[in-house]
């Protein structure tokens, strides 16, 4: 084996242009398709990360009548649907795929707040215990809540970043009184989300599905709701999955569990939002189109590979006398096929891997120029090596067959 695999390099560089030349349709058909390859990849994860946003894998669980969301901000309370209790969050934690839930209450415009003779329009939030773990937000100043805020329905305010630079004019805001509906609450801490990993916006539509929250967000204990809103309002559910993967399963399988436990009667259901299912579709739809490049990147393959049959026809027809000699000596047919078909496997292997380096630096390079994302597929430079390889024995089958029947007294007579 290694004899042959010697002989083969010897029989490649002793022709370097001839060689190189045959390579060429294998180099082009690989470069084409680690390309596309890289790129597809690269553009998946790009439509996941607009679509997913923040990148701390968690899915919103949202109560529906009549297959959409329902508004709990302008709509009256319905009926059959209980409050989610802290047992009930117990439970849910126990789901597969989930790594934390919280339960919280949310208006997405928060009317009737006021710092001084300045008002907030942004997004409010009564949250649980669970929801800073859940959504990944640390407090950069002043404090987070305590059990006691909760159990002693402290009214107690934390506001995000973007909110003490904007309501407060950069002053530190911790210690300030803000009013509520009424209600004088103290913020006690500002926070952050520790993963911030924008979507990203190009048009209008965008704007409005992702940037809804540039105003930022004020949060309250949950069980100061009832204060300043309703009772007894229903919650939206924040699900954080084990991964980005299972998102969609965790998000379900909460959905499900909370309209089995806490809705009587069919009018409601719960559902978790399908950012996941909407990222797959759009990848999907990358997906098949771009499958079609790769088709006809292989034919570049297959011209690749006719060029190598041709090339070993060729060579056998240079070396019959050569192969008439080693047949006269003893050299068995087996040995002369296998001495073709590892020229021609180690022709395309070398074509494979020049294709596959030329496909990376062309992906990193239409990624510069056009701005498109791109990401390399370990997997798919060794299968497409492989593959190569396979193309070169394939191909390389009838010269070597051709060679290894030879008769040899005329192969030596052969001029």
């Amino acid at each position: 084996m290694f004899e042959n695999i010697g002989l083969a390099f010897q029989g490649v560089f002793s022709h370097k242009l001839r060689s190189f030349l045959t390579m060429l349709g294998i180099i082009i058909g690989i470069a084409a398709i680690i390309t596309i390859v890289s790129t597809i990849k690269g553009t998946n994860e790009q439509i996941k990360k607009n679509l997913i946003g923040s990148g701390t894998n968690t899915v919103d669980v949202s109560l529906n009548r009549d297959d959409n969301e329902y508004d709990l901000q302008w709509s009256p309370l319905p009926e059959g649907v209980r409050v989610i209790t802290e047992e009930d969050i117990q439970e849910l934690q126990k789901l597969p795929g989930v790594l934390d839930v919280s339960a919280y209450r949310y208006r997405g415009y928060a009317d009737g707040v006021y710092y001084l003779n300045t008002a907030y329009s942004g997004e409010l939030y009564g949250v649980d215990r669970h929801y800073f773990h859940t959504n990944n937000y640390r407090v950069n100043s002043g404090r987070g809540f305590i059990e006691e805020d909760f159990t002693e329905f402290h009214k107690v305010m934390i506001v995000e970043s973007t909110v003490a630079s904007s309501l407060f004019n950069g002053e530190d805001p911790v210690g300030k009184t803000v009013e509520l509906m009424g209600e004088p609450y103290t913020i006690i801490g500002v926070a952050a989300q520790t993963i911030v990993n924008e979507p990203v916006i190009n048009n209008l539509q965008d704007y409005y599905m992702y940037a809804g929250n540039s105003g930022g967000a004020i949060f309250i204990p949950d069980v100061c709701w009832d204060i300043s809103y309703r009772y007894d309002e229903p919650q939206k559910v924040l699900v954080r999955a084990e991964s980005t993967d299972e998102m969609a399963t965790a998000g379900k399988a909460v959905a499900d569990a909370l309209t089995e436990r806490v809705i009587s009667g069919n009018t409601y259901t719960y559902k978790a939002s399908d950012l996941l299912e909407q990222a797959s579709n759009l990848q999907s739809l990358s997906q098949s189109t771009n499958n079609q490049l790769i088709w006809i990147a292989g034919i570049s393959l297959l011209v690749g590979g006719i060029g190598v049959m041709n090339i070993m026809l060729v060579s056998v027809t240079e070396r019959t006398r050569e192969i008439g000699l080693k047949i006269a000596i003893g050299a068995r047919g087996r040995r002369i096929l296998w001495q073709f078909l590892t020229e021609a496997a180690v022709l395309t292997l070398m074509g494979g891997i020049l294709g596959v380096g030329a496909g990376i630096g062309l992906a990193y390079m239409l990624s510069n120029v056009l701005g498109t994302p791109v990401a390399i597929s370990i997997p798919a430079c060794v299968i497409a090596v492989a593959f190569s390889t396979l193309i070169g024995i394939i191909f390389g089958l009838v010269p070597a067959v051709k060679a290894s029947r030879l008769n040899p007294i005329e192969a030596l007579r052969h001029e």
